[in-house]
Protein backbone atom coordinates (compact mmCIF):
# COMPACT_ATOMS: atom_id res chain seq x y z
CA UNK A 1 0.00 0.00 0.00
CA UNK A 2 2.90 2.47 1.17
CA UNK A 3 4.62 1.53 -2.29
CA UNK A 4 1.07 2.51 -4.56
CA UNK A 5 0.77 5.72 -2.52
CA UNK A 6 4.25 6.80 -2.88
CA UNK A 7 5.14 5.19 -6.64
CA UNK A 8 3.82 8.49 -8.44
CA UNK A 9 6.85 10.47 -6.72
CA UNK A 10 9.01 8.05 -7.92
CA UNK A 11 11.73 10.10 -10.82
CA UNK A 12 12.79 8.09 -13.54
CA UNK A 13 15.87 7.02 -12.14
CA UNK A 14 14.45 5.71 -9.14
CA UNK A 15 12.08 3.78 -11.04
CA UNK A 16 14.55 2.66 -13.45
CA UNK A 17 16.58 1.32 -10.53
CA UNK A 18 13.69 -0.27 -8.45
CA UNK A 19 12.68 -2.56 -11.83
CA UNK A 20 16.12 -3.46 -12.71
CA UNK A 21 16.87 -4.59 -9.17
CA UNK A 22 14.34 -6.40 -9.03
CA UNK A 23 14.87 -8.53 -11.84
CA UNK A 24 18.16 -9.33 -10.79
CA UNK A 25 16.85 -10.27 -7.38
CA UNK A 26 13.61 -11.69 -8.10
CA UNK A 27 15.05 -13.54 -11.53
CA UNK A 28 18.44 -14.02 -11.19
CA UNK A 29 19.27 -11.96 -14.06
CA UNK A 30 22.46 -10.73 -13.39
CA UNK A 31 23.87 -8.00 -15.15
CA UNK A 32 22.73 -8.76 -18.56
CA UNK A 33 22.71 -5.96 -20.84
CA UNK A 34 19.75 -5.88 -22.12
CA UNK A 35 18.13 -4.50 -18.50
CA UNK A 36 19.91 -1.97 -17.57
CA UNK A 37 18.83 1.70 -18.80
CA UNK A 38 15.63 3.95 -19.43
CA UNK A 39 13.11 3.45 -21.78
CA UNK A 40 12.22 6.94 -23.53
CA UNK A 41 9.13 7.85 -25.15
CA UNK A 42 8.83 9.02 -29.32
CA UNK A 43 6.36 10.09 -31.98
CA UNK A 44 4.16 8.30 -34.44
CA UNK A 45 4.70 4.77 -35.70
CA UNK A 46 3.40 5.09 -39.30
CA UNK A 47 6.83 5.43 -41.07
CA UNK A 48 7.03 4.85 -44.80
CA UNK A 49 10.02 2.30 -46.23
CA UNK A 50 11.43 1.91 -48.83
CA UNK A 51 12.36 -1.81 -50.18
CA UNK A 52 16.38 -1.98 -50.68
CA UNK A 53 19.31 -4.30 -51.04
CA UNK A 54 20.84 -3.78 -48.08
CA UNK A 55 19.32 -5.27 -44.82
CA UNK A 56 21.98 -5.07 -42.35
CA UNK A 57 24.81 -2.51 -41.51
CA UNK A 58 28.42 -3.37 -39.84
CA UNK A 59 29.89 0.11 -38.80
CA UNK A 60 33.56 0.12 -38.38
CA UNK A 61 34.28 2.97 -36.45
CA UNK A 62 38.62 4.24 -35.96
CA UNK A 63 37.81 6.32 -32.81
CA UNK A 64 40.42 9.38 -32.51
CA UNK A 65 40.79 10.75 -35.70
CA UNK A 66 42.26 8.50 -38.43
CA UNK A 67 44.74 10.68 -41.07
CA UNK A 68 43.22 10.25 -44.42
CA UNK A 69 47.15 10.92 -46.13
CA UNK A 70 48.51 7.90 -44.42
CA UNK A 71 45.22 5.92 -45.12
CA UNK A 72 43.07 6.46 -48.01
CA UNK A 73 43.74 9.43 -49.53
CA UNK A 74 47.56 9.70 -50.14
CA UNK A 75 48.94 12.43 -52.00
CA UNK A 76 52.44 10.70 -53.71
CA UNK A 77 55.29 13.24 -54.30
CA UNK A 78 53.83 15.81 -51.48
CA UNK A 79 55.95 16.86 -48.50
CA UNK A 80 52.32 16.30 -46.98
CA UNK A 81 52.65 13.07 -47.61
CA UNK A 82 55.09 12.18 -45.27
CA UNK A 83 57.13 8.38 -45.52
CA UNK A 84 54.71 6.63 -46.99
CA UNK A 85 53.77 5.88 -49.88
CA UNK A 86 50.90 4.86 -52.22
CA UNK A 87 49.90 1.85 -54.00
CA UNK A 88 48.04 1.00 -56.54
CA UNK A 89 44.83 -1.17 -56.56
CA UNK A 90 42.51 -2.87 -58.45
CA UNK A 91 40.12 0.16 -58.89
CA UNK A 92 41.17 1.61 -61.68
CA UNK A 93 42.67 5.15 -60.75
CA UNK A 94 42.43 4.49 -57.18
CA UNK A 95 45.71 4.56 -54.71
CA UNK A 96 45.93 3.79 -50.84
CA UNK A 97 47.86 3.68 -48.51
CA UNK A 98 51.35 0.94 -48.56
CA UNK A 99 49.55 -0.22 -45.73
CA UNK A 100 46.64 -2.02 -47.40
CA UNK A 101 47.73 -4.76 -49.64
CA UNK A 102 45.78 -7.06 -48.89
CA UNK A 103 42.49 -4.53 -49.60
CA UNK A 104 44.18 -3.14 -52.22
CA UNK A 105 43.07 -6.43 -54.00
CA UNK A 106 38.96 -5.80 -53.41
CA UNK A 107 39.00 -1.87 -53.81
CA UNK A 108 37.29 -2.70 -56.88
CA UNK A 109 34.07 -3.30 -54.26
CA UNK A 110 34.89 -0.13 -52.20
CA UNK A 111 33.79 3.33 -52.78
CA UNK A 112 36.16 5.54 -51.25
CA UNK A 113 34.49 9.29 -49.87
CA UNK A 114 36.93 11.33 -50.02
CA UNK A 115 35.30 14.78 -49.82
CA UNK A 116 34.00 14.25 -46.02
CA UNK A 117 33.99 17.55 -43.95
CA UNK A 118 33.00 17.88 -40.46
CA UNK A 119 32.14 21.29 -38.63
CA UNK A 120 33.46 19.71 -35.25
CA UNK A 121 36.87 19.64 -34.76
CA UNK A 122 37.41 17.99 -31.13
CA UNK A 123 37.03 14.32 -30.15
CA UNK A 124 33.77 14.36 -28.39
CA UNK A 125 31.43 16.70 -30.52
CA UNK A 126 33.08 15.26 -33.14
CA UNK A 127 32.04 11.60 -32.22
CA UNK A 128 28.82 12.55 -31.58
CA UNK A 129 28.15 14.57 -34.43
CA UNK A 130 29.31 11.48 -36.64
CA UNK A 131 26.73 9.41 -35.30
CA UNK A 132 23.40 11.58 -34.54
CA UNK A 133 24.22 14.05 -37.11
CA UNK A 134 23.24 16.82 -34.75
CA UNK A 135 25.50 18.62 -32.57
CA UNK A 136 26.61 17.62 -28.66
CA UNK A 137 23.72 19.80 -26.52
CA UNK A 138 23.60 19.54 -22.93
CA UNK A 139 19.69 19.83 -22.93
CA UNK A 140 19.06 16.73 -25.07
CA UNK A 141 20.60 13.14 -26.38
CA UNK A 142 20.07 12.47 -29.89
CA UNK A 143 19.79 8.88 -31.17
CA UNK A 144 22.41 7.47 -33.00
CA UNK A 145 21.90 6.15 -36.55
CA UNK A 146 21.86 3.01 -35.28
CA UNK A 147 19.18 3.16 -33.01
CA UNK A 148 17.25 5.04 -35.79
CA UNK A 149 17.82 2.22 -37.79
CA UNK A 150 16.39 -0.64 -35.36
CA UNK A 151 13.49 2.14 -34.50
CA UNK A 152 12.27 2.54 -37.93
CA UNK A 153 13.30 -0.85 -39.50
CA UNK A 154 12.74 -2.92 -36.66
CA UNK A 155 14.41 -6.82 -35.63
CA UNK A 156 14.68 -9.33 -38.19
CA UNK A 157 15.35 -11.96 -35.86
CA UNK A 158 12.86 -11.41 -32.89
CA UNK A 159 15.10 -13.30 -30.44
CA UNK A 160 17.87 -11.01 -30.76
CA UNK A 161 18.46 -7.15 -30.67
CA UNK A 162 18.68 -5.08 -33.87
CA UNK A 163 21.47 -2.77 -32.58
CA UNK A 164 25.00 -3.85 -31.04
CA UNK A 165 28.40 -2.16 -30.40
CA UNK A 166 31.10 -4.16 -30.00
CA UNK A 167 34.64 -2.96 -28.03
CA UNK A 168 36.03 0.05 -27.27
CA UNK A 169 35.99 3.64 -29.09
CA UNK A 170 33.10 5.80 -29.19
CA UNK A 171 31.11 5.80 -26.31
CA UNK A 172 28.33 7.63 -28.56
CA UNK A 173 26.05 4.77 -29.99
CA UNK A 174 22.91 5.32 -28.04
CA UNK A 175 19.13 5.24 -27.88
CA UNK A 176 19.18 9.12 -27.01
CA UNK A 177 15.33 9.58 -26.95
CA UNK A 178 14.09 6.74 -28.31
CA UNK A 179 13.28 3.99 -26.12
CA UNK A 180 15.83 1.79 -24.77
CA UNK A 181 15.17 -1.05 -26.64
CA UNK A 182 16.19 1.01 -29.58
CA UNK A 183 20.18 1.01 -27.65
CA UNK A 184 22.98 -1.02 -28.92
CA UNK A 185 23.66 -3.81 -26.78
CA UNK A 186 27.08 -3.23 -25.51
CA UNK A 187 29.70 -6.17 -25.91
CA UNK A 188 32.80 -5.47 -24.01
CA UNK A 189 34.83 -8.37 -24.84
CA UNK A 190 33.99 -9.96 -28.22
CA UNK A 191 35.65 -13.15 -27.31
CA UNK A 192 33.80 -13.52 -23.82
CA UNK A 193 30.58 -12.65 -26.02
CA UNK A 194 27.48 -11.58 -24.22
CA UNK A 195 28.18 -12.40 -20.84
CA UNK A 196 25.29 -13.07 -17.63
CA UNK A 197 22.93 -14.11 -20.17
CA UNK A 198 22.25 -17.59 -19.08
CA UNK A 199 19.82 -18.57 -15.85
CA UNK A 200 22.35 -18.95 -13.24
CA UNK A 201 22.76 -22.26 -11.90
CA UNK A 202 21.40 -21.51 -8.23
CA UNK A 203 18.45 -20.53 -9.67
CA UNK A 204 16.41 -23.33 -11.21
CA UNK A 205 13.82 -23.25 -13.86
CA UNK A 206 10.84 -23.59 -11.75
CA UNK A 207 11.85 -21.03 -9.21
CA UNK A 208 13.02 -18.66 -12.26
CA UNK A 209 9.29 -19.09 -13.66
CA UNK A 210 7.67 -18.43 -10.44
CA UNK A 211 9.56 -15.55 -9.72
CA UNK A 212 8.84 -14.19 -13.16
CA UNK A 213 5.05 -14.61 -12.38
CA UNK A 214 5.59 -12.81 -9.27
CA UNK A 215 7.54 -9.70 -11.33
CA UNK A 216 5.08 -10.02 -13.92
CA UNK A 217 1.96 -9.76 -11.54
CA UNK A 218 3.82 -6.62 -9.80
CA UNK A 219 4.52 -4.80 -13.44
CA UNK A 220 1.01 -5.30 -14.41
CA UNK A 221 -0.37 -3.67 -11.22
CA UNK A 222 2.12 -0.76 -11.30
CA UNK A 223 1.56 -0.14 -15.38
CA UNK A 224 -2.17 -0.30 -14.80
CA UNK A 225 -1.66 2.82 -12.59
CA UNK A 226 0.98 4.29 -13.95
CA UNK A 227 0.28 3.67 -17.75
CA UNK A 228 3.24 5.27 -19.51
CA UNK A 229 5.03 4.47 -22.00
CA UNK A 230 8.07 4.59 -20.23
CA UNK A 231 6.62 1.72 -17.82
CA UNK A 232 5.37 -0.25 -20.55
CA UNK A 233 9.11 -0.15 -22.38
CA UNK A 234 10.13 -2.22 -18.94
CA UNK A 235 7.71 -5.30 -19.70
CA UNK A 236 8.88 -5.18 -23.16
CA UNK A 237 12.61 -5.05 -22.35
CA UNK A 238 12.43 -8.07 -19.71
CA UNK A 239 10.18 -9.94 -21.96
CA UNK A 240 13.09 -9.66 -25.03
CA UNK A 241 15.81 -10.53 -22.49
CA UNK A 242 14.05 -13.66 -20.96
CA UNK A 243 13.66 -14.51 -24.89
CA UNK A 244 17.38 -14.25 -25.58
CA UNK A 245 18.25 -16.33 -22.63
CA UNK A 246 16.69 -19.08 -24.13
CA UNK A 247 17.20 -18.53 -27.11
CA UNK A 248 19.45 -20.76 -29.30
CA UNK A 249 20.78 -17.61 -30.88
CA UNK A 250 22.72 -17.22 -28.38
CA UNK A 251 25.12 -19.04 -29.97
CA UNK A 252 25.04 -15.98 -32.59
CA UNK A 253 27.64 -14.36 -29.58
CA UNK A 254 30.24 -17.36 -29.46
CA UNK A 255 33.11 -16.85 -31.77
CA UNK A 256 34.49 -19.91 -30.45
CA UNK A 257 31.73 -21.92 -33.22
CA UNK A 258 34.24 -20.53 -35.28
CA UNK A 259 37.13 -22.09 -37.35
CA UNK A 260 40.89 -21.53 -35.96
CA UNK A 261 41.76 -20.89 -38.86
CA UNK A 262 39.33 -18.12 -39.58
CA UNK A 263 39.58 -16.58 -36.35
CA UNK A 264 43.76 -16.38 -37.50
CA UNK A 265 42.49 -14.65 -40.47
CA UNK A 266 40.98 -12.19 -38.54
CA UNK A 267 43.10 -10.92 -36.40
CA UNK A 268 44.28 -11.77 -32.81
CA UNK A 269 42.91 -8.47 -31.35
CA UNK A 270 40.08 -7.22 -29.97
CA UNK A 271 39.14 -5.64 -33.40
CA UNK A 272 39.56 -8.47 -35.79
CA UNK A 273 37.56 -10.91 -33.18
CA UNK A 274 34.86 -8.31 -33.02
CA UNK A 275 34.39 -8.05 -36.36
CA UNK A 276 34.40 -12.04 -36.64
CA UNK A 277 31.65 -11.39 -34.11
CA UNK A 278 29.45 -8.70 -36.00
CA UNK A 279 29.70 -11.19 -39.06
CA UNK A 280 27.76 -13.47 -37.38
CA UNK A 281 25.88 -11.62 -35.72
CA UNK A 282 24.26 -9.92 -39.19
CA UNK A 283 24.31 -13.72 -40.05
CA UNK A 284 22.20 -14.51 -37.38
CA UNK A 285 19.73 -11.32 -38.55
CA UNK A 286 21.21 -8.51 -36.28
CA UNK A 287 20.30 -4.93 -38.08
CA UNK A 288 23.34 -2.98 -37.13
CA UNK A 289 26.53 -3.57 -35.26
CA UNK A 290 29.24 -1.10 -34.58
CA UNK A 291 32.62 -1.96 -33.97
CA UNK A 292 34.90 0.24 -32.36
CA UNK A 293 38.66 0.77 -33.52
CA UNK A 294 40.70 3.31 -30.75
CA UNK A 295 43.95 4.83 -31.02
CA UNK A 296 43.86 7.28 -34.19
CA UNK A 297 44.51 10.49 -32.65
CA UNK A 298 48.43 10.53 -33.65
CA UNK A 299 49.38 14.31 -32.34
CA UNK A 300 53.26 12.39 -31.74
CA UNK A 301 54.70 9.48 -33.90
CA UNK A 302 52.39 9.66 -36.34
CA UNK A 303 54.10 7.35 -38.60
CA UNK A 304 55.25 5.11 -36.41
CA UNK A 305 51.54 4.72 -35.10
CA UNK A 306 50.67 3.72 -38.63
CA UNK A 307 52.88 1.05 -39.01
CA UNK A 308 51.75 -0.33 -36.30
CA UNK A 309 48.09 0.01 -36.73
CA UNK A 310 47.18 -0.38 -40.91
CA UNK A 311 48.39 -3.74 -41.21
CA UNK A 312 46.56 -5.53 -38.82
CA UNK A 313 43.30 -3.19 -39.74
CA UNK A 314 44.19 -4.04 -43.78
CA UNK A 315 44.49 -7.63 -42.92
CA UNK A 316 41.09 -7.21 -40.67
CA UNK A 317 39.27 -5.72 -43.55
CA UNK A 318 40.29 -7.84 -45.90
CA UNK A 319 38.88 -10.90 -44.14
CA UNK A 320 35.47 -9.29 -43.18
CA UNK A 321 34.56 -8.62 -46.79
CA UNK A 322 35.96 -12.03 -48.07
CA UNK A 323 33.83 -13.62 -45.14
CA UNK A 324 30.63 -11.37 -46.13
CA UNK A 325 31.50 -12.49 -50.11
CA UNK A 326 31.71 -16.17 -49.17
CA UNK A 327 28.87 -16.44 -47.34
CA UNK A 328 26.47 -14.15 -50.29
CA UNK A 329 25.96 -11.43 -47.41
CA UNK A 330 27.93 -8.94 -48.66
CA UNK A 331 25.30 -7.65 -50.99
CA UNK A 332 22.81 -6.95 -48.06
CA UNK A 333 25.14 -5.66 -45.63
CA UNK A 334 26.66 -2.12 -46.33
CA UNK A 335 29.83 -1.92 -44.53
CA UNK A 336 30.64 1.64 -43.48
CA UNK A 337 34.22 3.07 -42.28
CA UNK A 338 34.13 6.04 -40.79
CA UNK A 339 36.03 8.14 -38.34
CA UNK A 340 35.34 11.92 -37.19
CA UNK A 341 37.82 13.84 -38.67
CA UNK A 342 41.20 13.70 -40.83
CA UNK A 343 44.67 14.36 -39.84
CA UNK A 344 46.71 17.88 -40.33
CA UNK A 345 48.23 17.89 -43.95
CA UNK A 346 50.79 19.74 -42.40
CA UNK A 347 53.81 17.42 -40.35
CA UNK A 348 54.14 18.77 -36.77
CA UNK A 349 57.90 19.84 -36.45
CA UNK A 350 59.00 18.09 -33.39
CA UNK A 351 56.72 15.62 -33.13
CA UNK A 352 56.22 14.10 -36.28
CA UNK A 353 52.91 14.01 -35.50
CA UNK A 354 49.22 15.44 -37.41
CA UNK A 355 46.92 17.32 -35.17
CA UNK A 356 42.95 17.48 -35.82
CA UNK A 357 41.59 18.61 -39.38
CA UNK A 358 37.87 18.04 -39.72
CA UNK A 359 38.36 20.36 -42.99
CA UNK A 360 38.94 17.08 -44.79
CA UNK A 361 39.19 13.35 -44.51
CA UNK A 362 38.21 10.06 -46.03
CA UNK A 363 35.42 7.27 -45.06
CA UNK A 364 34.26 4.28 -47.23
CA UNK A 365 31.14 2.38 -48.03
CA UNK A 366 31.01 -1.73 -49.65
CA UNK A 367 28.49 -3.76 -50.13
CA UNK A 368 24.55 -3.13 -49.53
CA UNK A 369 23.93 -1.71 -53.30
CA UNK A 370 27.48 0.33 -52.87
CA UNK A 371 28.99 0.66 -56.88
CA UNK A 372 32.70 -0.34 -55.48
CA UNK A 373 36.22 0.58 -57.40
CA UNK A 374 35.31 4.51 -57.22
CA UNK A 375 36.63 7.77 -55.58
CA UNK A 376 34.30 9.61 -54.95
CA UNK A 377 34.93 13.70 -54.28
CA UNK A 378 38.75 14.89 -54.16
CA UNK A 379 41.24 17.08 -52.23
CA UNK A 380 43.79 18.90 -53.64
CA UNK A 381 46.85 17.80 -54.36
CA UNK A 382 48.09 18.26 -50.67
CA UNK A 383 45.00 16.97 -49.12
CA UNK A 384 44.29 19.91 -47.73
CA UNK A 385 41.01 21.66 -49.34
CA UNK A 386 37.63 19.51 -50.99
CA UNK A 387 37.79 20.61 -54.31
CA UNK A 388 35.09 18.35 -55.18
CA UNK A 389 31.89 16.96 -54.45
CA UNK A 390 31.89 17.98 -50.53
CA UNK A 391 30.23 15.03 -48.35
CA UNK A 392 28.82 16.49 -45.04
CA UNK A 393 28.67 14.11 -41.80
CA UNK A 394 24.72 14.36 -42.13
CA UNK A 395 24.91 13.45 -45.63
CA UNK A 396 27.09 10.39 -44.96
CA UNK A 397 24.66 9.79 -42.46
CA UNK A 398 21.84 10.30 -44.86
CA UNK A 399 23.12 7.91 -47.50
CA UNK A 400 23.81 4.98 -44.99
CA UNK A 401 19.68 5.72 -44.27
CA UNK A 402 19.12 5.53 -47.69
CA UNK A 403 21.15 2.31 -48.21
CA UNK A 404 18.41 0.76 -45.78
CA UNK A 405 15.31 2.97 -47.51
CA UNK A 406 14.74 4.59 -44.28
CA UNK A 407 12.84 8.23 -45.31
CA UNK A 408 15.66 10.99 -44.35
CA UNK A 409 12.57 13.39 -44.29
CA UNK A 410 10.12 11.67 -41.97
CA UNK A 411 10.08 13.57 -38.58
CA UNK A 412 9.87 11.89 -34.96
CA UNK A 413 9.18 14.32 -32.47
CA UNK A 414 11.29 14.30 -28.79
CA UNK A 415 9.44 13.67 -25.19
CA UNK A 416 9.94 17.48 -25.50
CA UNK A 417 7.84 17.98 -28.26
CA UNK A 418 10.61 18.71 -30.57
CA UNK A 419 10.79 17.56 -34.37
CA UNK A 420 14.08 15.12 -35.56
CA UNK A 421 14.83 13.44 -38.42
CA UNK A 422 16.87 10.86 -39.25
CA UNK A 423 20.15 12.51 -39.91
CA UNK A 424 19.05 15.73 -39.63
CA UNK A 425 19.33 17.87 -42.95
CA UNK A 426 21.53 15.17 -44.72
CA UNK A 427 21.63 14.37 -48.32
CA UNK A 428 21.88 10.88 -49.71
CA UNK A 429 25.31 10.60 -52.07
CA UNK A 430 23.11 8.47 -54.69
CA UNK A 431 25.90 8.46 -56.97
CA UNK A 432 27.82 6.24 -54.64
CA UNK A 433 24.81 3.19 -56.15
CA UNK A 434 23.79 1.75 -58.96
Amino acid sequence: MRFQKNAHRLDDVTRRDFVTGAARAFLGLGTLPLLSGLARAVGDDAIPLRPTTARHVIYLYMNGGMSHLDTFDPKPGKETQGPIEAIATRADGVQISQYFPNLAQQMDKVALISSMFSSQGAHAQGQYFMHTSYLLRGTIRHPSLGAWVSRMRGRLNPSLPAHVAIGGGSNDASCGFLEFEHAPLPIGNPEAGLQNSRRPQTVDAETFDRRQARLAQMNDAFADRYDQKQVRAYDKMYEQAVRLMSSEDLLAFDINQEPPSLREAYGDDPFGQGCLLARRLVEHGVRYVEVGNGGWDTHNENFDAMADKCPPLDRTLATLLADLESRGLLEETLVVLATEFGRTPTIVAGRNGRNHYPQAFTCWMTGGGVRGGQRYGRTDAEGREIVENKVTVPDINATIAHALGLPIDHVMTSPSGRPFQVADKGQPVTALFG
